[in-house]
């Protein structure tokens, strides 16, 4: 995954992409300070808040990782356990972080609580090194895009995207330009003079995304946008939304429950469960290396070894996790091998597709695929992708959930019964030792 560049810009606040109270102008909000420190007269705060005098260090430190939330804690009257259970997360300047975990762990409602939707029972919300837990929606500078867009109705499209300029008495020219500008960037050039009502449910995301960044909010907050959508759409546009966050610079805090989009649309990644942040991290390092078999399961390691089965087909002894695509079909008819899972190996390590089948398991390096004989059990093709179970000869008990991919093998070769050539791929699982 390409790093994504710095981000800084800082905007007036928004609460479900709609701005709310009285906001800032020309980057000087109604208080009469600005995000850097600066008051409207010129001076700077040198660090000062409500609460006193902080230390320089301090300030410069939370500054540069924009969005801290520190002990956040939240219990609702009649649960026995808290929706927030002293979570910490971080958003640094300029970069997105996905919230990933399923339904009812409490991302929603660590998001509304960045927001000031929620009030804290115990923690802190930082952004920028100012303390905003008890700041209002309204004066926070941010923007909240919810699920369903809320656009409003009775207005066309490019009167919704510059409904929070209009608020602020940005002249109609420059409207107008940043309009043009945002619907260009979310593929919609000319759709200005549309109703909503006309829109596809992808197309109103789309709108409802420019809206909320129309006034560059220094935080972005996302409550599972896509999420209403069809998968195939959900796929196209999380591309999208990733090309255009980083367009615009945007600071983002981005919840989800599908592992797939918060690693194409996310720098970082926090997975929740039962309201704690269970791991937080670079969203590469986060998917290739969970930090327990609960977290890999929901990550999608759904395949489990145990060491006497993971030895079988040459792994290192540990109980294994593995990925469907761990398992690959590249080979049917021509697969041979012992039981003991030395098979054949790869010639080519490196390949993903298409690759030859080659010397005995003794030659080959230690750190390349595996190349394991197997059967087929069964086969259905989904996205492109054929799903494949099979069964190795290594491991003739157990049904085994493999892909094939095109280029590969043919679908029509891939019938119950038929013998195949499996690559395992170590570097698609992760071992747990305990």
């Amino acid at each position: 995954m390409v790093g994504r560049p710095r981000r800084g810009d800082a905007g007036p606040a928004w609460a479900g992409g709609t701005p709310v109270g009285e906001e800032r102008a020309n980057g000087v909000p109604s208080g009469g300070e600005r995000s850097d420190g600066l008051r409207a007269g010129g001076t700077r705060s040198e660090g000062m808040t409500s609460g006193g005098e902080r230390a320089d260090g301090e300030r410069a430190a939370e500054a540069a990782r924009g969005l801290v939330v520190s002990g956040a804690r939240v219990t609702f009257a009649g649960q026995e356990s808290p929706a927030l259970d002293d979570v910490d997360v971080t958003v640094d300047a300029g970069r997105v972080l996905a919230v990933l975990g399923p339904s009812g762990c409490g991302k929603s409602t660590l998001l509304r609580a960045v927001a000031g939707l929620q009030r804290l029972d115990a923690g802190r919300v930082s952004f920028d090194g100012d303390d905003v837990t008890r700041v209002p929606t309204h004066k926070r500078d941010f923007a909240l895009m919810f699920q369903d867009g809320q656009l409003f109705g009775h207005l066309d499209v490019a009167a919704n995207v510059a409904y929070g300029l209009a608020r602020r008495g940005v002249g109609r020219a420059e409207q107008a330009a940043r309009v043009g500008q945002l619907l260009d960037l979310v593929g919609l050039p000319g759709y200005e003079k549309r109703s909503p009502a006309t829109l596809s449910g992808g197309q109103q995301q789309r709108v409802a995304l420019a809206r909320a960044l129309a006034v560059r909010p220094r935080l972005l907050l996302l409550d599972e946008p896509l999420s209403a959508l069809d998968r195939g759409l959900r796929e196209r546009l999380s591309t999208d939304l990733r090309a255009i966050l980083t367009a615009e610079s945007a600071t983002a805090l981005f919840v989800t429950h599908d592992h797939g989009e918060a690693l194409t649309v996310a720098d970082d990644i926090a997975v929740m469960r039962d309201g704690r942040i269970v791991q937080h991290g670079a969203a590469p390092e986060v998917w290739a290396v969970p930090s327990d078999e609960d977290t890999a399961d929901f990550l999608g390691f759904t395949t489990t070894l145990d060491p006497d089965e993971a030895t079988a087909v040459g792994l290192a002894p540990g109980r294994w996790k593995l990925r469907q695509s761990a398992l690959r079909v590249v080979a049917t008819g021509t697969a041979s091998g012992s039981s003991s899972g030395d098979g054949v190996a790869m010639r080519d390590a490196g390949a993903t597709h298409g690759s030859s089948w080659g010397e005995a398991a003794g030659a080959r390096d230690a750190r390349a695929p595996r190349a394991l004989a197997a059967s087929i059990v069964h086969s259905a093709v989904a996205d492109e992708v054929t799903r494949v179970s099979v069964r190795l000869d290594a491991l003739p008990t157990l049904e085994l959930a493999a892909v094939a991919y095109p280029g590969d093998v043919e679908p029509a070769a891939l019938e119950p019964g038929a013998r195949a050539g499996v690559v395992l791929d170590a570097s698609q699982g992760v071992q747990f030792t305990h």
